[in-house]
């Protein structure tokens, strides 16, 4: 049972938690593509500690989401069922030898269901104090920890957060030429900006290589780098000067295309990915074709910045991957609604209904004066109408549900 605190502490465990999310939202990271750098720390602790899986984690206001998981084919786990809360908590690194024997965890349901026996844990903390997440070692069997071994966790951790670091500071990918994460969208920022000040057509791609994964799997990661340097390069010298070419994360791309409307950008994608299936790539004598999924989508009232111009995009990549890959998938242009002049954030929230009897805890990503979003473990259950409460701002208010995925929801405030 958690301990009760007095409302003093509550509210300094409000302030806590608002602060810790904002250091978290500064590093860009959550729902980004699994990145090589992060793959290879989930591996040396699998290899080190012979132990049955590796994890990387960021902790928001309703899961921990894996930005590496080696030996779990899992993305994300509710915040409440993890053994990770407790170094997030305390901000010290954990170790449960015996998980069934640990009066904490023995009711927990991976441990009774989710066959886990050992778990080791160290918290990811910025240079300013916040705790953002997680690296941890878990295994099916239980097993001592020595504190040689715990240093060495620990030690991965720093190298974790110097990777994090230098992630944000960079503003080139090294390996394409393409922007970085960051610099993308802190350049696509300008471009939203003057394209809407000026009443211009702005359009944004977003690009992915399908079943990237064979690639190095098959080839070697040697191999993985050349084709994305040459599908990248292809991609260059069919883009004009003005354009913006970023790497989100993996295999994963954006294109800002300036003064282009719907039907140019489709044009536009079309032609990069026939250029893409046209490469011919030959490994150890074998040649490897390689092809690419576009989502298209365009700057208007309800897609008023960057975050969600590429959230839409992302959206119809994702369309374009469940209709069979290789192909230029475009959203619809949306309606003027809730979204209008809305913000992003990054807050801890809760969903309260039937009569202030359930709550569900979810993580707000943006708002405006007329609605929310927010992203939740799994919708089923929650009603149209509901409560959502952020405690660290003082905020309650009714709200209406007007769109709803498995694990995002947006609403009306009524």
């Amino acid at each position: 049972m958690e301990p009760r605190m007095s409302a003093v502490a509550s509210i300094d465990r409000d302030d806590w938690e608002r602060d810790r999310l904002a250091a978290l939202q500064r590093f860009d990271i959550l729902d980004s593509p699994r990145e090589e750098p992060f793959d290879r720390i989930t591996r040396l602790i699998r290899s080190i500690f012979g132990v049955s899986t590796g994890i990387v984690s960021m902790i928001d206001g309703h899961r921990q989401w894996y930005k590496s998981a080696d030996g779990s084919d899992r993305s994300e786990v509710p915040v409440q069922d993890t053994f990770c809360r407790f170094p997030l908590a305390s901000g010290e690194s954990l170790v449960v030898p015996d998980a069934k024997a640990d009066m904490r965890f023995a009711d927990n349901p991976n441990v009774t269901s989710g066959g886990v026996g050992f778990y080791a844990g160290v918290p990811l903390r910025t240079t300013d104090g916040h705790v953002i997440g997680t690296v941890c070692a878990i295994d099916p069997q239980p097993r001592d920890f020595s504190a040689r071994e715990l240093k060495i966790l620990e030690d991965l951790a720093l190298i974790t957060m110097n990777e994090l670091d230098l992630r944000q500071r960079a503003t080139v990918d090294v390996l394409t030429g393409a922007l970085s994460r960051r610099a993308f969208k802190e350049e696509g920022a300008r471009a939203v900006a003057l394209a809407s000040r000026h009443h211009h057509a702005l359009a944004c791609l977003v690009l992915d290589l399908d079943h990237f994964k064979s690639v190095n799997d098959g080839f070697g990661h040697a191999a993985g780098d050349k084709v994305l340097a040459d599908v990248i390069k292809s991609c260059v010298a069919l883009l004009r000067q003005s354009d913006l070419i970023g790497r989100l994360g993996g295999e994963e791309f954006a294109v800002l295309l300036p003064l282009t409307d719907r039907t140019q950008a489709i044009e536009v994608a079309e032609k990069l990915r026939q250029a893409i299936a046209d490469l011919v790539f030959n490994f150890d004598g074998q040649n490897l074709p390689v092809t690419c999924s576009f989502g298209v989508a365009v700057l208007d009232g309800a897609t008023p910045d960057i975050e969600s111009l590429l959230e839409r995009a992302d959206a119809a990549l994702y369309a374009a991957k469940q209709a069979g890959r290789n192909r230029v998938v475009a959203a619809e242009p949306a309606p003027e609604a809730i979204r209008t002049n809305a913000r992003r954030v990054l807050k801890a929230g809760r969903i309260i209904f039937n009569n202030r009897a359930s709550l569900v805890n979810c993580t707000v990503r943006w708002m405006s004066d007329e609605g929310a979003g927010m992203d939740v473990t799994g919708s089923f259950g929650i009603p149209s109408r509901f409560t959502l409460a952020i405690r660290s701002d003082g905020f309650e208010c009714p709200c209406e549900v007007v769109a709803s995925t498995d694990r995002h929801i947006e609403v009306r405030f009524t």
